[in-house]
């Protein structure tokens, strides 16, 4: 379990801003609120990044940009429908780059790279932005058909459940390939 743990952690901490928003604006009501908080915590974790000597990645600094410019316009506008797009247009540029090969390089523990074909790495990659893409389309419907209501309780729950659900698939999947390499490298030749 903290193998599965410590795997998941890269990838929540590139949507802690938006978890943050998405859970004080459930809690509160307030699109000021979680928008002005999702912005402090994205703005947080990059400086974070610098003290520590460590450059954002492509994710972490588009992310942030979502963020702070589409937060400030809901900010400033009053109008949640700039928020509600955020994770659509996230979404759609994740997808993007989730369309280079090796993207997960970033993720994945040497464990992995060294025992798991690179062609198996590159098709998870490409589902992974078949599932992006179908969640940025979601969410424009949930969004534009639902209202701000039901958006704020299906962008809470059903991206993440349904990413929870392929991560786990992808872990438990590379872990019975790794298993199964490891025995083989280590099970004696047969005699001649």
């Amino acid at each position: 379990m903290t193998n599965f743990l410590r795997a998941f952690q890269p990838i929540a901490l590139d949507f802690l801003s938006t978890i943050v928003f998405v859970g004080l604006y459930l809690a509160t009501g307030n699109i000021r609120v979680g928008v002005a908080a999702g912005i402090a915590v994205g703005i947080g974790q990059i400086g974070i990044l610098f003290l520590r000597k460590q450059r954002p990645d492509l994710m972490q600094w588009a992310s942030l940009g979502l963020v702070v410019v589409l937060g400030s316009a809901s900010i400033i506008t009053n109008d949640a429908r700039f928020v509600m797009v955020k994770p659509s247009i996230g979404a759609f540029a994740i997808g993007c780059v989730m369309l280079k090969p090796n993207w997960m390089g970033r993720y994945l523990p040497p464990i992995v790279t060294q025992n798991v074909a690179p062609r198996t790495i590159l098709a998870w990659g490409y589902v992974w932005s078949a599932l992006v893409f179908g969640l940025c389309f979601a969410n424009l419907y949930v969004a534009f058909v639902w209202g701000p209501k039901i958006w704020a309780w299906y962008t809470s729950f059903v991206p993440l459940a349904l990413q929870l659900r392929l991560f786990v698939v992808q872990y438990l999947t590379f872990r019975a390939t790794i298993v199964r390499n490891i025995r083989a490298r280590m099970s004696p030749a047969p005699a001649e």
